[in-house]
């Protein structure tokens, strides 16, 4: 399977060839959805915490006796019956929110959203994402060859060959562009943008690194 090769002016500079089972792979909304719940839940980090009546300050002495008072028994001034007691089922920041998925089947669902991009045309690839300096206005520029001079983002998300410093001190600067490594594809980020630039060179380090 056959791509057309752009370059930053868009204009277009030739061909790539491209793997059908990372291309052209079948669409699977499905798995799609349950491999990026899973993601987001993987990031997820419990930060609400109530304390117990073990955790809560004070309250070491037994308030009144136990019997001759009139008044109910009580051990502690500090049990989840008292203000300013324990939380007795409060939410705890133990707690663990994160999903096992296996490989398989997130290899299978970024295929499958890489290949519904291509066939959208939110792909293009690029015959190099090499810049001399990391200047974000010199990008931005370049950029909006693509884009119309109206939008104010971008909406992009960049693929280059190997790790491109420059390119990523260019971008970060840009509002909702992002470049990640070919090696490190998620289904969050593709699907977070709309378009997508994958250099030339880095289509046989994904192909390759991503197997079933």
């Amino acid at each position: 399977m056959k791509a057309d090769i752009y370059n930053l002016k868009k204009e277009k500079t030739g061909e790539v060839e491209v793997s059908e089972r990372v291309f052209s792979a079948p669409w699977k909304p499905a798995l799609v959805k349950q491999i990026v719940d899973a993601q987001l839940a993987n990031l997820r980090r419990p930060w609400a915490h109530a304390k117990t009546r073990g955790e809560v300050r004070g309250g070491g002495k037994k308030p009144w006796r136990q019997k001759g008072t009139g008044r109910a028994r009580h051990g502690s001034i500090r049990s989840p019956l008292w203000i300013g007691g324990g939380k007795a089922h409060g939410p705890r920041n133990e707690r663990d929110y994160s999903q096992k998925v296996n490989k398989k089947m997130k290899r299978a669902a970024l295929f499958s959203v890489l290949s519904k991009k291509m066939k959208d045309g939110e792909i293009t690839f690029i015959d190099s994402l090499q810049l001399e300096a990391p200047k974000t206005r010199p990008l931005a520029k370049v950029l909006m060859a693509y884009f119309n001079p109206k939008v104010k983002k971008l909406d992009l998300l960049m693929v280059p060959a190997e790790e491109n410093k420059n390119l990523a001190r260019a971008a970060r600067n840009l509002p909702k562009t992002k470049v990640l490594s070919p090696i490190s594809l998620n289904i969050y980020d593709l699907l977070n943008h709309k378009r997508i630039f994958i250099d030339k060179n880095a289509v046989q380090t994904i192909e390759g690194h991503y197997k079933i």
